[in-house]
């Protein structure tokens, strides 16, 4: 071959292959109080030749709407980084970890910088998918009760009886994965999809980016130099670490994060990179339609409320009294109030006050403990009644709530994404659709719409905090996992 052609065709591939760059910068607000680990933006920035595309996490509760992210930063931060970068607004993606950690007012400004450091950094890469697993540091907090109702686990108020508790719903113990390594080998950025709140907290109480904090400084103590671990949140709405309402054990994301990092590890070793030959990112408005039936809800928990404080009962008990009886009684058989041998010394007699005494307060004890559990119910009402109402004044006279569903393909590694806390349920039935290759899906992505749990989730009768901190009507499942599954095949067809 010719020189110059020899040099020709070096000169279109190496301008074909895809480049990356990562960068990553602290956004915590430090004045607010102690820190236990910093919270990052990481922006990885991607470039074939033809688009140009931005990856961004943030270690935040939500883009807007809820916590310290205004609604305007999204907007900021694609019009500077078009004007500077030229990246296409649609070809920003950011996904926020959930993560309660106070950030920085000006968490934009950081971004924008973290931007400009990631393109300087842009080098040729190859890519590889993968898939891990871990199914030990989380949990579903909804639960079916038996009566056909569904609950959740909140700090917020008490979980329901044992008795009355049927099933719990499932999780999602995959690991969606990327890695990217730079064309010596050495890994460049390695993303992770999982699904699970980040609020377990410290046992100091400070702020933290929680496990997915851990997690990603474990992947990037142990994978070497100059290497970033992006964790993107997947279909949490549902799911809380493990043993959230623990009260034995300080609470602590740390080892929750180690042993995520040790599966993400596990994982990203096993995969072989290779040329990326597919890259393409694709950014279409879906229209869903907003809850109509906030009045009928509330008008049907406002009559349940009523119930409850109508169905309390009157006892001679306060709860010293109750609780030494109620102990007592649980212990003591059926001699509680002083030894056997009493008792039979009584019914010699003919006299029996002790049972008949005892009696007596086994029915106040009954009362009290059915007041408690009323009252338990009640405050679980109460807590998302005032979710509904507070949505019930926000959508007043909108009918429409327009989202952004976006996909990006890197090589093998698919993923789309939504700006809702996704229910579990929804991730694993489209990853069903799809069970060979490595397609993911991610929620709290590009904007914040509180809760989207699945249509039976949002009818149930029992108002748990997902059905009742939701701006979308039920029928908006169906709408958006048709416009998923479209966008999966769009990214999974040839060039």
């Amino acid at each position: 071959m010719k020189p110059l052609l020899l040099h020709l065709l070096l000169a279109a591939t190496a301008s074909a292959a895809l480049r990356a760059g990562a960068s990553k910068a602290d956004i915590t607000d430090y004045k607010v109080g102690p820190a236990n680990d910093p919270a990052f933006v990481k922006v990885l920035a991607l470039d074939d030749g033809k688009t140009r595309s931005l990856l961004i996490t943030v270690d935040a509760v939500s883009l807007g709407e809820i916590g310290y992210i205004d609604n305007g930063y999204l907007t900021r931060i694609r019009t500077a980084i078009e004007k500077e970068l030229g990246v296409p607004p649609k070809n920003v993606m950011v996904n926020a970890s959930h993560c309660h950690h106070v950030v920085r007012k000006d968490a934009d400004a950081i971004t924008i910088q973290a931007a400009r450091d990631a393109w300087r950094k842009l080098t040729p890469v190859r890519a590889g998918a993968g898939r891990g697993r871990e199914d030990r540091i989380m949990e579903n907090r909804r639960m079916k009760l038996k009566d056909g109702r569904e609950t959740d686990v909140r700090r917020a108020y008490a979980m329901p009886r044992d008795a009355d508790v049927a099933e719990t719903g499932p999780v999602d113990p995959e690991i969606g994965l990327l890695r990217l390594d730079r064309m010596d080998g050495s890994p460049l950025a390695v993303i992770y999809n999982f699904a699970a709140h980040p609020i377990h907290g410290v046992p100091s109480g400070a702020n933290t980016a929680d496990y997915p904090g851990f997690a990603s400084k474990a992947i990037e103590e142990n994978l070497g130099r100059d290497v970033l671990a992006f964790f993107i949140q997947g279909c949490a709405g549902d799911i809380n670490p493990a043993k959230y309402k623990d009260v034995h054990t300080p609470h602590d994301a740390e080892p929750l994060g180690n042993l995520l990092g040790l599966s993400v590890l596990r994982a990203a070793r096993a995969i072989t990179t290779k040329d990326v030959t597919e890259f393409r990112t694709i950014n279409e408005t879906l229209d869903l339609p907003r809850a109509a039936d906030y009045a009928t809800r509330i008008a049907a928990m406002k009559a349940k409320k009523e119930k409850l404080i109508a169905s309390l009962e009157p006892t001679s008990l306060n709860f010293k009294t109750f609780s030494e009886l109620y102990v007592q009684y649980a212990l003591a058989g059926d001699a509680p109030s002083y030894y056997k041998h009493r008792y039979l010394h009584e019914q010699t007699i003919g006299r029996e006050e002790l049972s008949r005494m005892d009696n007596d307060n086994r029915v106040e004890v009954a009362r009290y403990l059915r007041n408690i559990e009323t009252m338990e119910e009640l405050t679980r009402l109460q807590t998302n009644l005032a979710l509904l109402e507070k949505h019930q004044t926000e959508t007043a006279g909108r009918t429409v709530l327009p989202v952004e569903v976006a996909g990006l393909r890197i090589g093998d590694f698919q993923l789309v994404t939504f700006p809702g806390e996704l229910t579990v349920e929804i991730g694993l039935r489209l990853k069903q659709q799809f069970n060979t290759g490595f397609h993911f899906v991610a929620g709290y992505t590009n904007g914040y719409i509180y809760y989207t749990p699945t249509a039976t989730q949002r009818r149930n009768p029992g108002y748990a905090q997902e059905d009742c901190d939701s701006l979308v009507a039920p029928e908006w499942q169906a709408l958006f996992e048709a416009r998923a599954l479209d966008t999966f095949r769009f990214l999974s067809r040839d060039r």
